[in-house]
């Protein structure tokens, strides 16, 4: 059954082209063969009629050559604006599409030749030489029939989904040109007016033109007819190809099937490059503007397309790897679902065509590699035909999985008969203020099918309507909210009342809306819809609408439903996609009066309408956030009322799914809801860039409120609380840091005190954590701090350890507080730099005290201008030296104790250290050596005592010979007490005796080391190492010498060492060589 409403007639019975216009009426005969031709196939006129006169067959076949030049670019180019390049996509220049190359060669006057003999155009087309190619003349021919171009051939060898440019020049040479095409009956025609000679003649003469290329198969046709029992003559009569169509054949557009399905072979072979995307979008585009030029091609094309999708080898690659296809490729198969939504939906579709469709449909469904529809191998929606439950209970898993071809499939049962819709698709003067019980993504379905098939009228209607519905029902769910409610926000609990959410819907429902009113009011304003627009906008519209308007507010309905996330990573982008695809079609209207006056209504609304609204008081804990949607709202609203745009702002500040749960009954927090879907913890892939637009929304808040102290405490409180990550908040720190010293205005302190306050948030929030930007953090916030004040650096030092690590606090935070840089910023006076020195100082002690070990050193350094903080720090050191600290430490605060002209500190801390150093016999490139050479240097200048007193030390700790040699020579180059000397004359000046103490301790130790090195060193050498064995023991003589009967136990070493290693031959030679 079709639809009341008339199907629209073709505008072909416009006269155009080339004939112009017409001051005469025209006869009878051409209205009706006009009539005749653009409906019936020219065998049933042949049948109907035992007769037909010549004039009246003329005339037929005259009028059944299309007279539009619009399905000719259409079947030309990729679109009929022509500004696409062709499918190779390699070629950008226009010029070189086929259509506009085939008016190029027209208007050129390359078209010769052109005969009209009955259903068939033939002729000639020169193609002019390039730089590339010589000069080519192509025959061309052109079967037709109803209007409609049936098959074309071209000698050019054209391979392309779209007729060449011959193709184009000789048609649109018959459409422009027509008097000038001669014209015959079919040949069929002429030959039964010729008599059995003049059919010899003709026959013979056809064969001796052609001889070559015809007279086997005229033999051969010869011979057919003389047999009798021969197959051709058991048929009456004999085909004519220039005969126009016969009852059976299908009447439509001649589409090259093989070439189409080459090209997306192609296309998908290429993967997404060499812009392969874009053709296959540009193959869909094609698709929808067949369906809207009523083409069956469409549905023809679509499925060839198909067919080549579901062949695509990757596939079942992507199912056995168990990975997921791009997101440009699957918003390729999201297009193709929702074309054939299109498809099945077509109001006046044949219920065979549609029974076809079904088939093919549930074939390619039950593939097991068939893409499902949310891209995460499931869904668990209902079925599309059905409202959505209230909640979310019922059996789930029992449904199967949703495929990109099931809501096509499942609309296959949708008709057009409801009384309800016929009333508001047929009728201007319905009262379209009657809303639909349909499911609205459905209603949109239907919209969006209407447009695509070419009913702009009724597809306005229906969208008004669907739109009037979704105000009556905004206007419904606000006034159940304030009947519940206080029950309902005494249990501060709310389920979802849209599983199935309008924004990233696969049928798009928002978008489809938006695009049907926008076009037509774009169409009004620019005078080039029909005149129907004009007659019918005040019975369409209410008073003060327009269609804008209602766009508008129904991209605000839908942006601020409150809707569940849904589940998998290619659903999720979808949502933010299609909501950043709506807010850049908003961004493109220009606000006046009366769409402030719906920004504000549709305000109100989210506010109020609790648990239907994205924005409402309570909130389900896995909704869609609204950040987004909401600082574009806050932007438009602002300079018309900013109370209203900083509440709604704050209210969308929330992100409940990172919140604790509280209970039913927890009133302290309403804004946390308690989840209702059983056993699903929320898997958020988009909550990092969830979480950037929340920050860009609070960031906004606080670029507007600058100036406005209270207006800033609350957005700073709103952050504070809402706002989770330590990054996000540290990038509002420094956006409000930045705006609020811009150079060309004075420095905003509450603004900076916001800044300071949130950097103080990062602080304590990174403190216990690891983050590689927490020294970049730490120092901006001295930045901050500085430009804030100096109460504000005082502050941050006395509750440091809640802020800072011991370390950041003195190395940090204390070093740029006393730095000249700072004081000079401050602008600060004597007693000021004081008290922030007397805090610094403070602060460096109290790390010192609770991290000795990292901080002693700075604390030493920052209270060196006060003598008893100084020598509390140096207490602090000593305190931890015991246990506390390891040698590298201690020997590092014990240099600068020197360097700072404390030599007996030094020393006293080089002597703890060296109790916690071990060297070992083979550590002679240990970095601490240069320190214990150090040590030992210090001693000795300090005098006898000090080294008598550091040579045990040395002994105890260091095993390893050459470095106690380096300082047995050292210590008897000079004399010791050299500083001491300065201050005392009881210096004798003479050297010290290696056969008395302390150095004859020193000596026996490193001979001793000597002695087991050789032995250690022995027990696991090769020969590639003698040479370097030869060369210590060569040294280890120069130590033994030094002792007075050094050469004797030398001797008796060697000795031993050939008693002990005699098995070691090679090497005892090389021993004896050198040392006898």
């Amino acid at each position: 059954l079709n639809p009341p409403w008339p199907h629209p007639t073709s505008d072909t019975n416009v006269v155009n082209g080339g004939l112009g216009k017409t001051h005469n009426p025209e006869s009878l005969l051409d209205i009706a063969a006009r009539r005749v031709a653009e409906k019936w196939p020219f065998q049933r006129v042949e049948e109907r009629f035992e007769r037909i006169p010549e004039p009246v067959q003329r005339r037929i076949v005259y009028w059944s050559f299309p007279r539009s030049e619009k399905e000719i670019c259409m079947y030309s180019s990729f679109n009929s604006g022509g500004d696409e390049s062709g499918t190779s996509g390699e070629n950008n220049d226009e010029t070189q599409l086929p259509f506009l190359r085939g008016v190029t060669l027209l208007e050129g006057g390359w078209v010769d030749n052109v005969l009209q003999v009955g259903f068939h155009l033939s002729g000639t087309v020169t193609d002019t030489a390039t730089s590339s190619q010589p000069e080519m003349v192509c025959s061309v021919s052109v079967s037709f029939d109803r209007c409609k171009i049936t098959a074309v051939t071209c000698s050019c060898g054209n391979k392309d989904i779209f007729y060449c440019a011959h193709v184009v020049a000789l048609a649109l040479y018959r459409v422009r040109k027509p008097e000038q095409v001669k014209l015959h009956l079919p040949i069929s025609e002429t030959l039964f007016q010729m008599s059995r000679d003049q059919l010899q003649k003709f026959v013979q003469y056809l064969i001796s033109v052609h001889h070559t290329e015809v007279l086997p198969t005229a033999q051969k046709l010869a011979d057919e007819i003389l047999s009798t029992n021969s197959e051709i003559n058991q048929v009456h009569g004999a085909p004519d190809p220039t005969a126009g169509a016969s009852v059976d054949d299908e009447n439509c557009w001649h589409l090259d099937e093989e070439q189409v399905q080459e090209q997306v072979k192609l296309f998908l072979s290429q993967g997404g490059y060499h812009g392969s995307g874009k053709q296959l979008n540009l193959l869909f585009s094609k698709v929808r503007e067949m369906l809207r030029m009523r083409d069956s091609n469409g549905a023809r094309m679509l499925t060839l397309i198909t067919e080549q999708f579901m062949a695509d080898p990757r596939l079942a690659l992507w199912r056995q790897q168990g990975t997921t296809m791009n997101d440009k490729y699957r918003q390729l198969w999201d297009e193709l679902g929702a074309l054939w939504m299109c498809i099945v939906l077509n109001p006046h579709c044949k219920t065979e065509q549609k029974c076809s469709w079904l088939r093919e449909l549930r074939r390619w469904n039950s593939v097991d590699v068939c893409p499902w529809e949310d891209g995460n191998h499931g869904n668990d929606l209902p079925n599309l035909t059905h409202s959505l439950p209230q909640g979310a209970h019922g059996n789930q898993e029992s449904r199967p999985h949703r495929t990109v071809f099931t809501r096509a499939i499942e609309a296959c049962d949708l008709h057009w008969q409801d009384r309800h819709l016929q009333h508001i698709i047929a009728s201007d003067l319905y009262l379209i203020s009657l809303c639909l019980s349909e499911h609205v993504p459905t209603a949109c379905a239907r919209v969006d099918a209407l447009r695509s098939h070419g009913y702009p009228r009724e597809a306005l209607r229906l969208a008004i309507a669907v739109v009037n519905t979704l105000r009556r029902q905004q206007q419904r769910q606000l006034e159940h909210f304030r009947r519940h409610k206080k029950e309902l926000l005494h249990k501060a609990i709310t389920s979802i009342t849209n599983m199935e959410g309008w924004v990233g819907h696969p049928l798009d429902p928002i978008g489809t809306l938006f695009s049907t009113l926008t076009e037509t009011g774009r169409g009004a304003e620019e005078g080039i819809l029909l005149f129907f627009f004009f007659l019918t906008q005040m019975r369409l519209l209410g008073e003060g609408e327009s269609y804008g308007a209602l766009a508008v507010e129904t991209a605000l309905i839908g942006l601020g439903q409150q809707r569940v996330m849904p589940d998998g990573l290619y659903a999720q982008e979808k949502v933010c996609r299609n909501e950043e695809q709506l807010l850049a079609k908003l961004q493109e209207v220009e606000l006046d009066d009366t769409l402030v006056k719906i920004f504000r209504k549709q305000a109100v609304f989210l506010l109020e309408s609790g648990p239907y609204s994205g924005l409402g008081e309570i909130v389900h804990r896995e909704s869609v956030p609204m950040h987004t949607f909401t600082r574009y709202l806050f932007t438009s609203l602002l300079p018309h009322d900013a109370e209203l745009a900083y509440k709604i702002a704050l209210r969308a500040m929330r992100l409940p799914v990172l919140e604790s749960t509280a209970s039913s009954g927890d009133l302290s927090r309403p804004h946390h809801m308690v989840s209702v879907v059983p056993n699903r913890y929320p898997r958020w892939f988009t909550l990092s860039h969830i979480e950037s637009q929340q920050c860009e929304l609070a960031s906004t808040m606080l670029t507007a409120a600058k100036g406005d102290s209270c207006k800033l405490e609350t957005v700073l409180e709103s952050i504070q609380k809402n706002i989770h990550s330590s990054s996000h908040i540290f990038k509002l720190a420094q956006d409000a840091f930045k705006i609020a010293t811009l150079m060309d205005s004075l420095p905003d302190i509450t603004l900076l005190k916001v800044s300071l306050e949130l950097g103080l948030q990062v602080m304590r929030i990174t403190l216990s954590t690891l983050n590689w930007r927490r020294r970049e953090m730490v120092r901006w916030l001295v930045t901050c701090a500085t430009e804030v004040g100096v109460y504000a650096l005082d502050s941050i030092m006395q509750s440091w350890f809640t802020l800072f690590t011991p370390t950041e606090a003195t190395s940090i935070v204390a070093t740029t507080v006393m730095s000249n840089t700072t004081i000079v910023r401050l602008r600060l006076d004597c007693h000021q730099q004081e008290n922030l020195a007397s805090s610094a100082r403070t602060l460096a002690l109290q790390c010192a005290m609770k991290d000795p070990q990292n901080c002693a050193l700075s604390a030493l350094t920052l209270c060196e201008k006060d003598h008893i903080a100084f020598e509390t720090a140096y207490q602090i050191v000593l305190d931890a030296a015991v246990a506390g600290m390891s040698y590298t430490q201690l020997f590092t605060i014990a240099r600068y104790m020197e360097h700072r002209g404390y030599p007996m500190r030094a020393y006293k801390l080089a002597t703890l250290a060296m109790a916690h150093l071990n060297l070992s016999y083979n550590q002679d490139t240990h970095p601490a050596i240069n320190d214990v050479l150090w040590a030992c240097a210090l001693s000795h200048s300090l005098g006898k005592n000090e080294l008598a007193a550091v040579i045990p030390l040395v002994v105890k700790s260091v095993k390893c010979a050459t470095v106690l040699s380096d300082i047995l020579r050292r210590c008897t180059l000079t004399t010791p007490g050299m500083v001491s000397a300065l201050h005392s004359r009881r210096n004798s000046g003479k050297l010290m005796s290696l056969d008395k103490a302390p150095l004859r301790q020193l000596l026996d130790a490193t001979i001793g080391a000597y002695i087991n090195t050789t032995h250690s060193r022995l027990t696991h050498i090769s020969p590639r190492h003698y040479s370097e064995f030869i060369e210590f023991l060569g040294k280890s003589r120069e130590t033994f010498l030094m002792a007075h009967d050094g050469h004797i136990q030398f001797t008796q070493f060697i000795d031993n060492l050939k008693q002990i290693y005699k098995g070691k031959k090679k090497l005892m030679m090389l021993v004896r060589e050198r040392f006898g």
